[in-house]
């Protein structure tokens, strides 16, 4: 499931969500609906081997991961996660979730 939240005037994030409802990826800030609508469809359509993902851990020591599109602009982060391993099935789960969903870019 694919959950469009507004901000503001003119801003909007997605957040990409488990069938049981827990958030597996949360969008950057996009400027226009159309911008969003667009991300949302190339995920649709993209490979998941072309969707780069970019690991990190922050100063507390968790683990989260970045998305970027095949132009290599940040498109989206994880939630935190304690584990590594815990990350990397995040990913597996996210790629997963991608390739089951139909018809993303019609919001």
């Amino acid at each position: 499931m694919i959950q469009i939240n507004k901000g503001g005037k003119k801003h909007y994030s997605f957040e990409l969500k488990t069938q049981s409802g827990h958030t597996l990826l949360r969008s950057v800030v996009f400027k226009n609906k159309e911008e969003i609508q667009q991300t949302v469809k190339d995920l649709n359509t993209a490979n998941t081997n072309a969707i780069r993902f970019e690991r990190k851990t922050n100063h507390e020591g968790l683990f989260l991961f970045g998305i970027k599109n095949s132009s290599g602009q940040l498109i989206g982060h994880s939630p935190y996660y304690t584990s590594e391993a815990g990350l990397e099935n995040g990913i597996k789960n996210l790629q997963k979730r991608i390739n089951s969903m139909t018809n993303l870019g019609e919001l």
